[in-house]
């Protein structure tokens, strides 16, 4: 199993910059961040900063979408930093949330998902794509490389996953939620003529490492609220007893009433406290680091190759040392 690190570009830079080398130094391959311009700092400037203060780590947000910039531009930042710091990019993709909500845009369509995650994996790789009815290739790629992952909660957006995307980010570690998402973008795959095992099934959540559980849950209910955004437009579109979307996935928002972005990814978000303690636990990674490790060898007898952990909340340098010294050794050994 593969691990990564996850963050928001809260200024300074050199902040989240150090906290990816400690993670790649505890044995962390992978660094992920937020993109949501309004927010927080622009990612792909600070991700020019970590590439050249680390090794191996491999780059990338959690998640981008095909709104907020034009398709050539993402490509064309992504394949510059595969230039200069040879392919160790992965483009995360989704429709957007708050980086659409906050500038008044609806997020994004799946079809303009489905659509982008081809045309900026092909252009990044120096291959002729289609944008806005006009032909474009960037001359300048040699031997780029660009995988492109896709964020999903709904039965379309699983289906879309399965059928184009590189990779499937899941946002929760729920390992019941898990298995059925897992098995629908593997079965879509399947259906697309793909190797269902080709799909890269990534997992992430926030994880705290320590024996004072309520205090954890505080510090990572924001999570729940987070999720719930997503799950809210899924009861939306499907109902709330719809049998597309399990009902361990949507149950828990009933008394969610809006959601204020100012505070999103963030411990005490006043907007969260709809979310109970048991969706807490099932989404998050908590207590001991015998705890996380059991939670992580079920994941990955689900299929899941990376589990990416949200490291927002009061001990973000003691969460990584505990992951590189007690629970990434345990895990890929």
């Amino acid at each position: 199993m593969d691990f990564g690190l996850v963050l928001q570009t809260d200024p300074p830079a050199s902040e989240v910059v150090g906290l990816m080398r400690r993670a790649e130094r505890n044995g962390f391959r992978y660094g992920w961040t937020f993109d949501s311009a309004v927010l927080w700092q622009e990612p792909f400037v600070i991700y020019s900063r970590v590439l050249e203060h680390t090794e191996k780590l491999i780059v990338g947000p959690m998640v981008t979408n095909p709104g907020t910039r034009t398709w050539e531009v993402t490509a064309s930042t992504f394949a510059t930093l595969n230039s200069m710091y040879g392919n160790r990019t992965v483009c995360g993709i989704g429709r957007g949330d708050s980086a659409m909500r906050v500038a008044g845009r609806r997020p994004n369509t799946l079809a303009r998902v489905g659509e982008a995650i081809g045309v900026i994996r092909d252009l990044a790789e120096g291959r002729e794509a289609e944008v806005d009815g006009q032909l474009l290739r960037l001359p300048w790629v040699q031997d780029g490389k660009l995988p492109v992952w896709m964020a999903a909660y709904g039965p379309k957006a699983l289906a879309l996953a399965g059928q184009k995307a590189d990779g499937f980010i899941l946002q929760l570690a729920d390992p019941y939620l898990t298995e059925w998402m897992v098995k629908a973008v593997r079965t879509a795959a399947a259906d697309a003529g793909r190797d269902p095992a080709s799909v890269t099934i990534c997992v992430a959540a926030p994880a705290y490492v320590g024996d004072d559980l309520a205090h954890a849950r505080d510090q990572c209910r924001w999570f729940g609220g987070m999720v719930g955004n997503h799950v809210a437009d899924l009861v939306s579109r499907y109902g709330e007893h719809s049998q597309l979307v399990p009902e361990a996935l949507t149950a828990y928002i009933k008394e969610r009433h809006g959601y204020d972005y100012s505070h999103h990814g963030r411990a005490g978000n006043p907007s969260t406290d709809f979310v109970p303690d048991e969706i807490v636990d099932r989404f998050c990674l908590l207590g001991p680091a015998e705890a996380h490790i059991e939670k992580l060898r079920a994941l990955r007898e689900l299929g899941v190759d990376q589990f990416a952990v949200y490291d927002m909340h009061d001990a973000k340098e003691a969460t990584i040392d505990a992951y590189g010294a007690q629970i990434i050794p345990a895990l890929t050994r």
